[in-house]
């Protein structure tokens, strides 16, 4: 069960839309059944709304699918945009059995409402696959105005048509000035990276443009380019992502330069820690930073971080640990709670390798651990010990950090089987499904660390 983190009664939480109106969040977003597995039925999208990421107003399927006959069979992902005095839901019809009948399966439609709440499909858009791209990779359209141009920009994610091993993953791009017609403008951003661009978005801030794409083929995971101008050339900071492989499909809804994540962060094949993740899981929701440079961090929301409660446990006074090799373990303490989180302020002089543990066994050792290593720019997630191998399918589960000589921030929330560590603005988000035990520690190889606070929060309800 999860108290912080988002996902529907007896579903799994897929690929989100927000939208930000008159101080709301409307998540629009997929539930998935999983009878059988993913996509076993037709989905359409659903709807919550929140103001604080905690707590969320369930209004049930609010678009749903067109039938087993439809081309939106299942309503795939796509945005929401406001006109007017009207909202258009630009989305893709996909419908499985249409590939063998030589149709295309993925074709963008739209809905309109009034509201936000009840949707009227229409006939006003139906966007087919280009020629030369792929028909079944043709998705999650994202509507914008673009102000110097005067017209409306689309983008969507596709792909060229060949073997799903070429790297012909691209975003590409439509323009309108009335939201009916549309006029193909062809790659906005094709790097010759990715086999698929799932969900890419848009958003500006700082006086920059951000381009978001999920990436399908390489790391699995959302990053991000930055330019000047909706013309490019979209270049890549030194850590391009958000979070690692397990979190999934962001997209971005905010209000000037704050700017919030909605993303997923998956689940394993039968709550396993050794097994692979799976498509769709529990929604996790980080604000962006935005830094001097112009790269973006994460850190958790405020509403987030309110929702834990007193203070459970905290350190009585600084504590400074030194290593050349031999491992040194601190306690900062124990927590029985389903949902916590661990603050933990600490100063580093130079280089270090240092990890923090959580669930751990007193007897066995057996743990959880973020493992930081300031030398090799490295933050990795593993059971600690891995043993017997591989005891953790953590692939995928790290991050590039930078920490200068100074303070910084490890702030660890734990919500049922979710995992999520901020290292001062930078996350790494997983599932932990065995934990064994309730002790946290800090523990120092290398180097020295001076842990200058520790606090324990449980959720308050």
């Amino acid at each position: 069960m999860h108290r912080i983190f988002y996902q529907p009664a007896e579903r799994w939480f897929g690929d989100c839309m927000p939208f930000f109106h008159d101080g709301v969040y409307y998540l629009f977003h997929q539930r998935d059944t999983r009878r059988p597995g993913p996509f076993g039925e037709p989905f359409g999208w659903a709807l919550v709304t929140t103001t604080d990421f905690v707590t969320y107003e369930d209004h049930g399927e609010v678009l749903p699918g067109g039938g087993d006959d439809a081309q939106d069979q299942f309503i795939f992902a796509g945005s929401v945009f406001r006109a007017g005095d009207e909202f258009f839901a630009f989305y893709t019809g996909y419908n499985r059995d249409y590939r063998a009948q030589g149709r295309p399966s993925q074709v963008l439609q739209v809905a309109r409402s009034t509201d936000l709440i009840h949707w009227e499909k229409t006939d006003r858009l139906h966007v087919a696959p280009q020629p030369g791209y792929d028909p079944d990779d043709w998705r999650d359209p994202v509507v914008l105005w673009d102000e110097e141009k005067q017209h409306y920009l689309m983008i969507l994610g596709g792909r060229r048509e060949g073997p799903k091993t070429r790297t012909t993953g691209s975003t590409v791009a439509f323009t309108s000035t009335d939201l009916v017609e549309w006029t193909f403008d062809g790659d906005f951003w094709a790097p010759g990276r990715f086999t698929m661009q799932e969900m890419p978005d848009l958003f500006r801030a700082g006086g920059r443009w951000y381009h978001l794409i999920t990436e399908y083929s390489s790391e699995s995971k959302t990053v991000y380019r930055v330019s000047d101008s909706l013309e490019g050339p979209w270049t890549a900071p030194f850590d391009d992502a958000f979070d690692g492989r397990a979190y999934y499909a962001a997209r971005s809804a905010g209000e000037g330069d704050q700017q919030f994540l909605f993303g997923w962060v998956a689940t394993k094949e039968d709550e396993d820690d050794a097994r692979g993740w799976e498509w769709g899981g529990t929604l996790v929701v980080h604000e962006v930073v935005l830094r001097p440079d112009g790269s973006l961090g994460v850190k958790a929301p405020d509403g987030v971080a309110a929702a834990f409660g007193e203070v459970a446990g905290r350190l009585p006074q600084p504590v400074t640990l030194s290593s050349a090799g031999d491992v040194v373990r601190l306690p900062l303490g124990s927590v029985d709670a389903e949902t916590y989180r661990v603050l933990v302020r600490l100063r580093l002089a130079g280089d270090a390798t240092f990890g923090l543990r959580f669930a751990e066994d007193e007897e066995s050792g057996v743990s959880y651990r973020y493992g930081v290593s300031t030398a090799r720019r490295s933050l990795v997630f593993d059971r600690h010990p891995s043993y017997p191998w591989p005891r953790y399918d953590n692939r995928g589960i790290a991050r590039p950090v930078v920490l200068e000589p100074g303070e910084h921030v490890l702030d660890l929330q734990v919500d049922g089987s979710i995992a999520v560590l901020y290292l001062d603005d930078v996350a790494l988000s997983t599932r932990v499904y065995d934990r064994v035990g309730s002790e946290i520690a800090l523990d120092v190889e290398v180097g020295t660390v001076e842990v200058l606070s520790v606090e324990v929060q449980e959720h308050a309800g």
